[in-house]
């Protein structure tokens, strides 16, 4: 089939990508030339594990293509994918539909009877009838469908997600549309990935209500975390324990800095939206963003209490920067509010990400970039462990103690063990633990 995905960003461009490595004619269409242009080049403009090299075995093979120009692209498309941003909108944490709203507008012309478009993005519910009622006042006589096939990718495991998914969602109102998507995912459904079919409201629903979920379950171990701290208990084991219960499931259960990224923020913002906007309240998201808030700026006063409370003057060393593991995506991250937190209270701060710091450079100022994990912790009154990358999983604690002026390991993701730490003369100070 011939499919066409506006947009490049995250979700475009690795499902482009995917459908393309399926065996499907993909031209993926963006408005930005510096970014096109890159692709033409083979540079790609985010940090995927395995999507450079996706991507230019298919462009090599003839079957992805990148251009500006959508009146080129469209014309010939049996399904046309709308993959562009939907960031909070100020003031009101709505998500921002301008860029959908454009797509389907300059689209419109270009779109021949029997097209399917397919919105991709993460968007409230009745976005789909907005996108049906754009194409229809341009084109009252086309022949057309509008479908929604939310995306569940997990940042650093995207391609692996998209290949064998959990589920395949698709929301459709007319048959022609199901045929059509049937298709597209044909080489998954043959492997027996489970497809859903259902109204296209529902879909839309589904990924908000699946984003809101997961952030929960992160927002209660970590409230838990606290808790266990208190008491004497071990949330490792008490996640363990709970994770074991088929009806709860282990995963999302791990305790840390909060939650950040490109979707459960905006998400869960996006939710309350719509929730208040049919006076439906949801309370108990309500209580998730408000706690995982203020969980980012508590990581930073754990630090701090962790140094005694007298940090002026003192540096510490921070390990990791992005939001997770094995991307580039700064967005949200806890990062951001502990790295303040630790300069309000007069701490100088170095860091190491391998993937993160172009872009945490341009959010964080007064920060010293190093080279690697052990420059950062040169002089440090404290290592503190940010996000659980692989290069921190194994360090050398004989080098850290030659390099940091006091030997504590705060670690925000509790990826050591406390004897392990201990036997080598570190304090150690971790979540929930």
């Amino acid at each position: 089939m011939h499919i066409v995905m506006t947009g490049t960003g995250y979700v475009g461009l690795v499902s482009g990508a995917c459908f393309a490595d399926f065996g499907h004619e993909v031209t993926c269409v963006d408005k930005d030339p510096a970014k096109v242009e890159a692709l033409l080049s083979g540079k790609i403009p985010i940090f995927e594990p395995g999507l450079d090299e996706l991507v230019a075995n298919n462009v090599a093979a003839g079957r992805l293509r990148f251009t500006l120009d959508i009146a080129e692209a469209v014309p010939g498309a049996d399904a046309v994918f709308i993959a562009v941003g939907t960031p909070s909108r100020r003031g009101d944490g709505h998500a921002d539909l301008s860029y959908v709203h454009a797509a389907a507008k300059e689209m419109a012309s270009h779109l021949r009877p029997g097209t399917v478009v397919v919105t991709k993005s993460t968007v409230p519910v009745g976005t789909g009838d907005e996108v049906e009622r754009i194409i229809r006042e341009a084109r009252p006589d086309l022949e057309f469908s509008v479908a929604s096939n939310p995306e569940f990718l997990r940042e650093g495991a995207a391609i692996e997600d998209f290949k064998r998914p959990d589920r395949i969602v698709i929301g459709v109102n007319d048959e022609h549309a199901r045929a059509v998507l049937q298709e597209v995912y044909r080489p998954l459904i043959r492997n027996e990935s489970p497809l859903l079919v259902m109204a296209r409201r529902a879909a839309e629903m589904t990924k908000y209500a699946a984003n809101a979920f997961l952030a929960t379950k992160i927002t209660f171990i970590n409230e838990i975390a606290d808790l266990c701290e208190k008491v004497g208990a071990d949330v490792q084991d008490v996640a363990r324990g709970i994770g074991m219960d088929n009806r709860i499931g282990p995963r999302f259960l791990m305790a840390g800095p909060g939650y950040g990224g490109s979707c459960f923020p905006k998400d869960t913002l996006a939710l309350l939206k719509t929730g208040h906007d049919y006076q439906a309240p949801l309370r108990i998201v309500e209580a998730v963003v408000l706690a995982n808030d203020n969980r980012k700026r508590a990581m930073g006063r754990k630090v701090v209490q962790a140094l005694g409370g007298d940090t002026h003057g003192k540096t510490v060393g921070v390990l990791g920067l992005t939001f997770k593991a094995n991307t580039d995506d700064m967005r949200e991250s806890p990062s951001l509010a502990i790295v303040q937190a630790l300069q309000d209270a007069g701490m100088k701060v170095r860091a190491y990400d391998p993937e993160g710091m172009e872009l945490a450079a341009k959010l964080l100022e007064g920060v010293t970039y190093c080279k690697d994990a052990y420059e950062a912790l040169e002089g440090a009154h404290a290592a503190v462990i940010v996000t659980e990358w692989d290069a921190f999983r194994a360090l050398d604690f004989a080098r850290m103690a030659d390099l940091l002026a006091d030997k504590l390991l705060v670690d925000l993701r509790n990826i050591y063990d406390r004897d392990e730490v201990e036997r080598h003369g570190f304090r150690y100070v971790a979540v929930g633990r």
